[in-house]
């Protein structure tokens, strides 16, 4: 890779011979509101859409507004806060990918502190300690991009204008939160647009939700990833359904609608499409890169055991120390050992499931790290590394166990979600470091300030999904919570779970998922050849697969937006410091949709409060039924307008600058 930014000879913006203040009172206390804050929004984006989105550059903005205000401050301060507050909206991907799927199969009724905590903690700790070893063989040496650390540092180097760079998303967060609050507050639309029909010896349906958060995750992952989720939504809804109603008919039930049967033959069968997917996607992640991941370890290891010879290391390369590294490690198994052998009830068994769990939390976060590094933290394979992680190890424990011990299934869910909330840190950790090498921070004060982070947020998840738990409920509708929060991820990882041990598991499904992968992987690599711009990752059509599609039509409608915006911006091409007008557009739209997000996901945890209290999920209606989809169709159109425009005239102002 040739980018500057990548090359071993890159000089950072503060150098090693400067020391500056970094890990300061100030920026500890907002680094720790802010991973709360954006840990809960981003816990309840996962539930509602299925997907999340890195909170790093949002993060960075609003610790330069508040920073400014102080007079002594500076950019390695401010990429201190941004590295502790992304590490929390990372473990709640983590969390909620996982631990849901605990209450959905009824092993637990409530989401306990202590054990949510513990998990959700050590998990992240471990995720914090693997990518320690990883950082200079895959950073420095490995020469990945990280294309969020890159673009974080970027933010932070024109921190000049962190004061109107705040009002973006403070004014997109307004409009999301007004936004969310007409319609799942007041009542006064419908939250989705959809219809379906019986014709042609079919059934066949489509719909969209009325989401700007969701959009707005469209338009962060670009138009190639949001085209690929959409792709996957349609082959399951538009192709597989009817395919499947005009060989099977109607599943059997009570079902008063069209959209019902459709529902229900994606819920029981055409989703699990998308776990062949996704298994086959986790294993080709492995085997892919098995050899440069190996690499890394090996270098990460060696350029450690060399520092202990007494040599002086720069500031810039001081991590934290490898021995503190593998006792932390080994502290961590032992409440995990403990809590796993509450469940299991088995020593042997026990000890087995804990040596296992770490070793797909090293190999995975590996990965995830990895592959952080290729395609950004939004579009890392957590879901299907923790897929294949929670099948083999059902797998295992069925052999081991028995299809009668009824404990099975919530062990593999626990394993699975310390290894999903190990490989969602590490990703985040690695553009974080990224992002602190290019500005000249000190390693391990960032990683310190990573497991701050973490452990703050986990501190908080616990309340978090028991809030939205009560107010909105997970999974299929029911009488009292007839909206619920899909938690797809969750819903798939219990459904896997409990159809190894039950054999109910619709194998055949899961095979025709797994040949499409292959597919996908061929095709993927038939693109390569060709060096085309455009790559079909295999996680981001099973996503898709797997989701409604009501939730991927409005993230092909951002990622619609993000294409014409870069289109339209073409015609500068020929100006000087084209690349950093681009840049400060991309900036300008990213940051309006990264309010969007925010603003609709805090006030749907802020809605949750009085909903649990009053115990009435209508508690703020105003109308006793929504007018129907079309005021949100419209109001969301306006929306889509304003967010396309923030983009274009901010453009458009800074290349009036250059001209």
């Amino acid at each position: 890779m040739n980018d500057r930014n990548s090359s071993n000879d890159f000089q950072p913006i503060i150098p090693a011979s400067q020391s500056l203040p970094e890990i300061t009172v100030k920026a500890l206390i907002l680094g720790v509101l802010l991973s709360v804050v954006l840990a809960g929004a981003n816990a309840y984006l996962g539930l509602f859409a299925g997907m999340t989105v890195s909170a790093s550059i949002p993060a960075a903005v609003i610790s330069m507004g508040v920073l400014s205000l102080f007079k002594k401050h500076n950019i390695l301060e401010n990429n201190i806060v941004q590295t502790a507050a992304s590490s929390g909206e990372s473990l709640a991907a983590g969390v909620i990918f996982t631990l849901p799927a605990l209450v959905l199969m009824g092993y637990w009724t409530t989401f306990p502190w202590v054990w949510v905590t513990l998990i959700a903690g050590l998990g992240g700790l471990i995720g914090v300690l693997f990518t320690i070893i990883l950082r200079r063989a895959l950073i420095i040496e490995g020469k990945l991009l990280y294309p969020e650390g890159i673009a974080t540092a970027e933010v932070l180097k024109s921190g000049e204008e962190g004061g109107s760079a705040v009002w973006y998303i403070a004014i997109a967060g307004l409009i999301g939160a007004f936004f969310k609050l007409c319609e799942t507050g007041f009542h006064f639309w419908a939250a989705t647009l959809e219809g379906a029909r019986r014709m042609f010896g079919s059934i066949f349906y489509f719909g969209s939700n009325l989401s700007p958060a969701l959009v707005s995750v469209g338009y962060i992952v670009g138009l190639n990833i949001s085209v690929l989720v959409f792709s996957g939504g349609f082959l399951s809804w538009v192709i597989c359904i009817p395919i499947y109603y005009a060989l099977n008919g109607a599943p059997p039930g009570d079902f008063t609608s069209a959209t019902d049967i459709a529902y229900e033959i994606w819920s029981e069968k055409v989703r699990y499409i998308g776990v062949g997917c996704m298994v086959v996607g986790g294993l080709w992640a492995l085997v892919s890169l098995k050899s440069a991941i190996t690499k890394g370890i090996r270098a990460g290891l060696n350029a450690y055991s060399g520092s202990q010879d007494g040599t002086a290391i720069d500031r810039t390369e001081r991590d934290v120390p490898t021995k503190w590294v593998f006792i932390l490690l080994a502290a961590s198994m032992v409440p995990l050992y403990a809590y796993y052998l509450i469940v299991i009830k088995g020593v042997a068994i026990t000890l087995f499931l804990t040596i296992f769990m770490l070793i797909a939390a090293a190999l995975f976060s590996a990965v995830a790290g990895y592959m952080a590094g290729l395609v950004g933290s939004s579009n890392n394979p957590i879901s299907g590394v923790t897929i294949a992680t929670i099948l083999s190890t059902s797998l295992l424990l069925l052999v081991m166990m028995g299809a009668g011990h009824g404990e099975g299934p919530a062990a593999a869910i626990l394993v699975g979600a310390v290894v999903c909330c190990a490989a969602a840190i590490s990703g985040d950790t690695l553009q974080d470091l990224k992002a602190g090498y290019l500005l000249g921070a000190t390693p391990y004060k960032q990683q310190i300030m990573e497991v701050v982070g973490t452990l703050s947020a986990a501190l908080v998840m616990a309340p978090v999904l028991l809030l939205l738990l009560k107010a909105y409920g997970f999974g299929e509708p029911t009488a009292a919570h007839p909206n619920p929060l899909t938690a797809p991820q969750a819903t798939l990882m219990a459904s896997v779970a409990e159809g190894v041990f039950t054999g109910d598991l619709p194998w055949d499904m899961i095979l025709i998922g797994a040949l499409i992968g292959v597919g996908i992987i061929s095709f993927d690599k038939y693109l390569e050849r060709r060096g085309s711009s455009f790559r079909a990752p295999i996680l981001a059509v099973a996503v898709g697969i797997y989701l409604p599609i009501e939730l991927s039509t409005p993230i092909f409608i951002g990622g619609l937006i993000s294409y014409f915006l870069r289109r339209r911006s073409r015609k500068f091409t020929g100006l000087p410091n084209f690349s950093k007008l681009k840049s400060k557009s991309d900036q300008a739209g990213l940051l309006f949709a990264s309010g969007l997000i925010t603003g609709e996901a805090i006030v749907g945890i802020l809605m949750a409060i009085p909903i649990v209290i009053s115990g009435n999920a209508n508690v703020l209606a105003l109308m006793d039924s929504p007018l129907g989809g079309w005021p949100g169709l419209v109001l969301l159109l306006l929306v889509c307008y304003i967010l396309f425009k923030a983009a274009a005239n901010h453009y458009r102002k800074k290349t009036s600058e250059v001209t």
